[in-house]
Order: C-alpha cells, then sequence, then structure tokens
C-alpha cells in the first residue's frame, strides 16, 4: 500500500448559490482551522447544481464569485489551501465516468437520500428524474478520490454519501487489485444550527436569513425582524429564552453575556427591543472584519480570477496524476 500524506489532505465543496449567511459561519470556520493543520482542497461544486437545477444556468457564474468572496473574507486562505472550480478540472468528470463503469445500479438506488429528494423537490415541479441526479453520489464519489484525502468535512447528513465513496474506493481496490485509492475519514466538526429571524430554517428563500456580508443596517434590520417570547408582552414580564430566537443567537455572539441576559429576561429586567438591539451590536461587531475584507476583494474583481484559475491548475496536476495512476490500473 502506498505511504499515507504527510501532511494529510482534506477536500469539501459547496454548491454555488451566491451570498452565504451566516448559518453557513461555523462551516467556513472550521474550513479555516483545518487549512492551519492539513493540506485543503476547496471547490465550488458547480456540476453537483446542475444535478437539482440543469434548467437554472444563468447565474451560476455570478454565484460562484459571490461564494467564493465569502469564503475569502472569512479566511479561506489561497496561499495554503487550493480553492478551484470543479468544472475548470475536468478530471473529476474523467474518474466520474470511470467510476460509474463499475458502480452497481442497485447502490444508487438503494441511496438514502435519492427517494427522499424525488419527492420532496418533484413536489417543488422540479424535473430530477435524472441520469445526472442518479448519479450524484458517483459524481461526489470522484471529486472526493481523486485527491486522496485522510478526512472529508461532512454534516450527518452527508454520511451516506461519504460511505458510498468509501464503498467505490474498496470496489475498486479489489477489483483491479491494486491500493489506488484510500478510504477517507468524515471529519465531524461542530456546526452551529442557527434558526433564520423567523425562527424557521435559515434560508434566502425564506428571507430569512443575515448574510455574512450584511451591512450593520440590515443587521439592526434583521435584528427587528427576530421572533421572541410569544408569551412576554410587556418589557416587565418574566421570559421564556428557551424559546426565543434572539437568546440562541446571544448564545453564540455574546457568550460573556448571555447567562447574565437570560436572568435579567427571566425577571424581566430586560426588555426584547433592548436585548435585540445589544445583539445587533455584537453581530455586527462579529461579521465587520468579514465584510471590510470582502469590500477589499470586490475591487480587485482580477485577484479572485486569479486565485481560482492558480486554484485550478494546482487541482489539475494533482488530479491529472491520479488519473495516470487510476488508467493504468484499469488498462484504458
Amino acid at each position: 500500500m502506498q505511504p499515507r500524506h504527510n501532511p494529510q489532505r482534506v477536500v469539501s465543496g459547496m454548491r454555488p448559490t451566491g451570498r452565504l449567511h451566516i448559518g453557513h459561519l461555523s462551516v467556513l470556520e472550521n474550513w479555516v482551522k483545518l487549512q492551519e493543520k492539513y493540506r485543503c482542497f476547496f471547490f465550488v461544486a458547480n456540476w453537483h447544481a446542475l444535478t437539482t437545477a440543469f434548467e437554472e444556468t444563468g447565474l451560476l457564474y455570478d454565484n460562484t464569485r459571490e461564494m467564493v468572496l465569502d469564503w475569502l473574507s472569512v479566511g479561506i486562505d489561497p496561499d495554503i489551501s487550493t480553492i478551484f472550480i470543479q468544472s475548470e478540472v475536468k478530471e473529476h468528470a474523467e474518474l466520474y465516468l470511470l467510476l460509474s463503469m463499475i458502480t452497481p445500479l442497485g447502490w444508487l438506488e438503494r441511496c438514502p437520500t435519492y427517494k427522499d429528494q424525488l419527492l420532496q423537490l418533484g413536489s417543488q415541479g422540479k424535473d430530477i428524474s435524472t441520469h445526472g441526479f442518479l448519479g450524484y453520489p458517483v459524481l461526489m464519489a470522484a471529486d472526493i478520490l481523486i485527491y486522496r484525502p485522510d478526512l472529508v468535512p461532512v454534516g450527518e447528513d452527508q454520511l451516506p454519501h461519504l460511505e458510498f465513496a468509501r464503498e467505490i474506493a474498496r470496489r475498486f481496490n479489489h477489483i483491479y487489485n491494486k491500493e489506488i485509492f484510500l478510504e477517507p475519514q468524515a471529519f465531524l466538526a461542530e456546526v452551529a444550527l442557527l434558526p433564520g429571524v423567523d425562527g424557521r430554517k435559515m434560508s434566502k428563500s425564506y428571507n430569512n436569513d443575515i448574510a455574512i456580508s450584511a451591512s450593520s443596517e440590515e443587521v439592526l434590520s434583521k435584528m427587528k425582524m427576530m421572533v421572541t417570547d410569544p408569551a412576554r408582552i410587556h418589557k416587565t414580564d418574566p421570559g421564556h429564552p428557551e424559546v426565543c430566537v434572539v437568546y440562541t443567537y446571544q448564545k453564540l455572539y455574546n457568550p460573556g453575556e448571555y447567562e447574565q441576559i437570560s436572568q435579567d429576561c427571566r425577571q424581566g429586567r430586560i426588555g426584547c427591543v433592548a436585548c435585540k438591539k445589544d445583539l445587533a451590536e455584537k453581530l455586527d461587531a462579529y461579521l465587520t472584519p468579514f465584510r471590510e475584507k470582502r469590500q477589499i476583494l470586490e475591487a480587485k474583481p482580477n485577484e479572485v480570477r486569479e486565485i481560482l484559475a492558480e486554484g485550478a491548475q494546482k487541482a489539475r496536476t494533482e488530479a491529472a496524476a491520479m488519473l495516470v495512476q487510476i488508467r493504468e490500473a484499469m488498462q484504458v
């Protein structure tokens, strides 16, 4: 078996959805920590976006740029991490094709998210009864395996897809009697699950999100919309912070004071308006460095293009070398 990498490698990606909201921050901040210890490959999964929105490609370019600006503003460093767009590294597609030749159809049909998403997205009028959607886990496996990573940051909902990639790696190694692929392990970091300002899942489609790049005025405006304890009518009424969205945010963005705020709320010593204003100031202070760095990057559009071009070249070099080994093993 080939020696493992030193330093170890990490691969992760995101679909291009445009500007990211603060619900994405904990994932990005985990990436920032990982890049200090591992060799990281972070990619924009624009081909994956086609699996559920192949007819809606008009905003892919702009959404990619906006998302990468957020990555860079939060601290993803192109000097130590490889940042690239999936479609700029055609080796992903080649490996996707080769792996699809050895993937049993039954594996794809049994994928736990396949039938669920067929129903969920189908009910929204989306046509996803396509080969691309069925083969999504194979493309994800190719994205991962081509860089021989040791770790893949995933949420619990993505664990089945990572195990699918590990199964494909084992099957390939067994069929061709060579240890070409590693079996990457999941990196399950703690991720803060923030509700939207209305208490529902945070989503741009609900207009209940707060952008990482939100201005001070936007932050305050969103705070005013935030749902509080519905049973509390007057400032002096005893509150129940455990049911208050504002308090959920206070715990994350005001760790030094949230316990005191909880006590004051329960005893009617602080009103919701004052609590929201305090939170807006704390959240705005937290986001200000990201916003300022993003503004600098926005003024230099060529720099972002160069970062992605250089990242694609680095990724392509790694992927091409891996494809040589894969094709030799398959004798194709």
